[in-house]
């Protein structure tokens, strides 16, 4: 289940930053409350996921996905470029969330 509550943290972030950029400054009602509850919502249940996985390997984990989902999101709905250097960051954080889920004895 711990794995289930990192994973909605990490969409609830997703989400609130997404709208955080749609808030234009916290000028949008709707936006500006989405942030608020994306962001309650992701820190609340990275605190569930906290009470079994390491908080470095938990903080790691989620912001790590985290920046790979946002940029993609990005790119996609608000059309931002990604550059060569920014694909490959993106393709070092994937290989390092990766090595963790799958080498990592602390997980």
């Amino acid at each position: 289940m711990n794995w289930v509550y990192l994973i909605v943290a990490v969409v609830s972030e997703v989400i609130g930053t997404s709208a955080l950029k749609a808030s234009e400054g916290f000028s949008r009602l709707w936006p500006s409350l989405i942030v608020v509850a994306g962001y309650s919502s992701a820190f609340y249940f990275l605190s569930l996921t906290l009470r079994a996985i390491p908080v470095g390997i938990a903080y790691a984990l989620w912001s790590g996905i985290g920046i790979v989902l946002i940029s993609l999101a990005g790119w996609a709905v608000f059309g931002q470029k990604l550059d060569a250097a920014a694909i490959g960051g993106i393709v070092l954080i994937i290989a390092g969330v990766l090595v963790i889920n799958l080498f990592s004895n602390s997980v």
